[in-house]
């Protein structure tokens, strides 16, 4: 009885949370999307002296400065209010829940599921990348011209910590268990460290499900206003959204053109032909277990992989997945706010299949035979490293160069990677979004037929 006026109040208050974003749907936000992406590329190849070259370099880059600063001013508004977001989303999504029991219940199938995931994803890359070989059409000559000059020492403030003794960061992974647990709640949120804030956002929610209902409902109503005020704000960032992604996709056509991509056709066809594999498995997962077709869920979520694959940040379109998955796909409330935050943060099947594709390619470039224990290590190495990966853009380079030194792979390497790498990050952003609603759809049906089952049985 003590928590059962948060659950009965729960749906009323969080339904009034996303009607903003509402609107947008209504107004085929993900064709105004489009639309920008195709000028966005057009503009960046009319401009790039790496395409049609109409103006000299210096004004194309005066030029894409400029049309990219929507696309700036969007990820800063939700990077300002992602801390709140992820914070009042997973408090409320465990406090909805009601009783401790169906807490625990989605808890613990939520965790196997996002390591079968990842599992299955990393398996899936070690296949294709060992079947096509992509290393084996990179000469050596080619990767002599690629030097540590070229690889970048911090992704947003993240150290790559190239120099970084193996054995040093292996025997530190106890304290790296332990240091998941945030002393100071505060300085993870200024430093950025998400996995920290969703370890104290579960805590926290878990203790206020657990205290009187007369004392935590003062705490739900601040939860649900800090909530209402981030999505606002999410709300007037998504306005600009069409015109964010015109620009950055602008940008980044105009720096980067397509002969880098070309340059590397086969490794981005590997990367790309593993992604879409994890896409067609998400697909037949829905479609078996929440008998939802396979068109019809693409239809449902065609804005939120758009915007995902402009952005390059899950967290960035965290909203817009709780929205999809409610108001579009009818999961319920708390399964939501619970999952998509959490899923944010450490459901990165999309990366992990990136990362295990680029580390098997780099030592097939380098001559590198990898043993089966070698490719063990490497699973459970890129496994382990996807998790909690910040859902921000470029952090996948940084993620891999902790992978590398663990297999014998020259981190060098990764300059052989970072022309394509903006591209493929987009691409397995939209992966990782997907990846959270279908885990969104799987859980809320194996929740909803498990209480069907208790109920027929009483």
């Amino acid at each position: 009885m003590k928590n059962r006026y948060l659950n009965r109040s729960a749906i009323s208050d969080i339904l009034a949370l996303t009607e903003s974003l509402g609107l947008l749907l209504k107004t085929r936000l993900w064709l105004q999307i489009l639309i920008g992406m195709i000028t966005g590329i057009g503009l960046g190849l009319l401009i790039s002296p790496r395409g049609m070259a109409v103006v000299s370099n210096h004004t194309a880059e005066l030029i894409a400065g400029w049309v990219a600063l929507p696309g700036y001013v969007f990820l800063a508004l939700i990077q300002m209010i992602m801390v709140a977001l992820i914070f009042s989303s997973i408090v409320l999504g465990i406090a909805s829940c009601g009783t401790g029991d169906q807490l625990r219940r989605l808890g613990i199938r939520i965790v196997p599921y996002f390591l079968l995931t990842t599992t299955i994803a990393v398996g899936l890359g070690i296949v294709l990348t060992e079947w096509f070989k992509p290393g084996a059409y990179i000469s050596q000559m080619m990767v002599g011209d690629f030097s540590m000059e070229a690889v970048p020492q911090a992704v947003n403030g993240v150290s790559l910590n190239l120099q970084e003794n193996p054995v040093d960061r292996h025997l530190s992974v106890p304290r790296s268990l332990v240091n998941l647990i945030p002393a100071n709640p505060l300085r993870s949120a200024l430093d950025g460290s998400m996995l920290q804030i969703v370890v104290f956002s579960i805590f926290f929610g878990v203790a206020l499900l657990s205290i009187q209902s007369t004392r935590a409902r003062p705490f739900w109503d601040i939860a649900i206003s800090l909530q209402e005020v981030a999505m606002k704000i999410v709300s007037w960032a998504m306005m600009i959204a069409p015109l964010a992604v015109f620009g950055l996709l602008t940008e980044i056509t105009a720096k980067l053109g397509f002969d880098a991509i070309v340059g590397m056709g086969g490794y981005v066809g590997t990367v790309m032909l593993g992604l879409l594999c994890l896409l067609l498995f998400y697909l037949a997962l829905v479609y078996a277990i929440a008998r939802i077709p396979p068109l019809a869920l693409l239809s449902h979520i065609r804005e939120l992989q758009l915007l995902a694959f402009s952005t390059s940040s899950s967290a960035a379109v965290m909203p817009l997945s709780i929205e999809t998955a409610t108001k579009r796909l009818g999961v319920t409330e708390s399964t939501a706010n619970f999952v998509i935050p959490i899923g944010a943060t450490i459901n990165m099947d999309g990366t992990a299949i990136y990362q295990v594709i680029a580390a098997v390619f780099l030592a097939q470039v380098y001559g590198i035979d990898l043993s089966v224990p070698a490719l063990l290590l490497l699973s459970a190495t890129t496994i382990g490293a996807s998790i909690g990966a910040p859902s921000t853009p470029g952090v996948g380079i940084v993620v891999l160069a902790t992978i590398l030194g663990g297999i014998g792979v020259p981190v060098s390497g990764i300059a052989l990677l970072i022309g394509v790498d903006r591209i493929l990050d987009m691409s397995r952003t939209l992966v990782n979004v997907t990846g959270d609603i279908t885990a969104c759809l799987v859980l809320d049906r194996l929740l909803a037929n498990k209480h069907e089952i208790n109920h027929n049985s009483t």
